[in-house]
């Protein structure tokens, strides 16, 4: 097998704590930046920047013959009475754009607009109503998808229940197939990969939307699949070096691992990164959560699941040896009072006599 590093002897469980506190301090900036948004920012903003699919709203799919800049698209629809539009254009179709527009109401709209027929998406027919400033027949609507608000809630909560019991699904399995503390290990790392990414998406506001929680989910098995492969080798390698600390045998296995580990997220990144800057728009908020959960969920395989494994067990052995001492204790306690009832027994049976 090829070998990137050889003879490779970090102390990665030395730095423990550099490393939890670093994860820790990534997770409270993204949890306060979230609680900021939604409760102190003086313009009232959501924690998350939810796309359609989660926050209900319609995206129009336009096509110019001879399409505008994106600033004169804005524009155009501005005055048209639809803000806060994102406009992408679809990079592999030159002339189309996604214009993706909140929850909107039938009314009040302008007469124009209330001209049109009964049943139109009223996002729709202002974007249609901005599109007819651009020259007769240089524009067309060619597609619409709306979700409602009821729809969107649905998908919010099926999108959290999925992502849990995928978690729990890989907890039991590492469970089953290690013990429930390694289990338990590479779920909170997990959780440690998906808490950093929607902190980062919350402080930088990139749209969450059904693409990003398959990126998510991608990395879920991305990153439990990582820490397998350490797992599985100090479980090898505390059958080989018996005499060895748990402490010692976590470090050799994670250096032995080393290797894999850079190679495999190594290529994977090289692939999420051309896809960041070559995916348009549209793959955008994908490429991105991949690219993070990427380089958290090899920095948390290393540096999180396994130190919380080892300490895990070390508490767990503690644990035991104080009840094993205890039960020692109260052993010795016994004997001692049932010498000490024979002793006062046989002196009894003496003075009778």
């Amino acid at each position: 097998m090829f070998q990137l590093f050889h003879n490779v002897n970090i102390d990665w469980l030395g730095k423990r704590k550099i490393f939890i506190g670093l994860s820790i301090l990534l997770m409270l900036a993204g949890m306060g930046t979230a609680l900021y948004r939604h409760r102190f920012h003086p313009n009232g903003t959501d924690a998350f920047n939810l796309g359609v699919d989660f926050k209900g709203g319609t995206v129009v799919t336009t096509r110019f013959k001879q399409p505008p800049t994106v600033e004169g698209l804005r524009a155009a629809i501005d005055t048209a009475g639809v803000h806060d539009a994102v406009i992408q254009p679809v990079l592999d179709r030159p002339g189309e754009f996604l214009i993706k527009v909140p929850q909107m109401t039938a009314a009040p709209q302008p007469e124009a607009i209330q001209n049109q027929q009964v049943g139109v998406d009223p996002a729709r027919a202002r974007v249609g109503q901005a599109l007819k400033t651009f020259g007769e027949g240089n524009a067309e609507i060619v597609g619409t998808d709306a979700v409602s608000a009821v729809a969107s809630s649905q998908l919010r909560t099926q999108a959290i229940a999925v992502t849990i019991a995928a978690l729990i699904g890989m907890l039991l399995f590492i469970a089953f197939r290690f013990e429930w503390t390694y289990g338990a290990g590479a779920v909170i790392a997990v959780f440690h990969t998906v808490l950093v990414t929607l902190g980062l998406f919350s402080i930088f506001q990139i749209e969450i939307n059904l693409t990003v929680i398959a990126a998510l989910l991608t990395l879920v098995g991305f990153d439990v699949n990582d820490s397998i492969v350490i797992f599985d080798r100090i479980r090898e390698n505390r059958k080989l070096y018996r005499r060895m600390s748990l402490y010692d045998v976590t470090n050799l296995s994670i250096n032995q691992t080393l290797s894999r580990t850079v190679i495999t997220s190594g290529l994977v990144f090289l692939s999420v990164i051309a896809l960041v800057l070559l995916g348009g728009e549209t793959l955008r908020p994908f490429s991105l959560a991949l690219l993070m959960g990427i380089l958290f969920g090899t920095y948390d395989t290393i540096a999180v699941a396994g130190p919380i494994m080892v300490w895990w067990e070390r508490r767990l052995a503690a644990t035991d040896r104080k009840a094993i001492g205890q039960a020692a204790v109260g052993t010795r306690n016994a004997q001692r009072s049932n010498a000490n009832q024979a002793s006062r027994g046989a002196l009894a049976r003496e003075q009778k006599s």
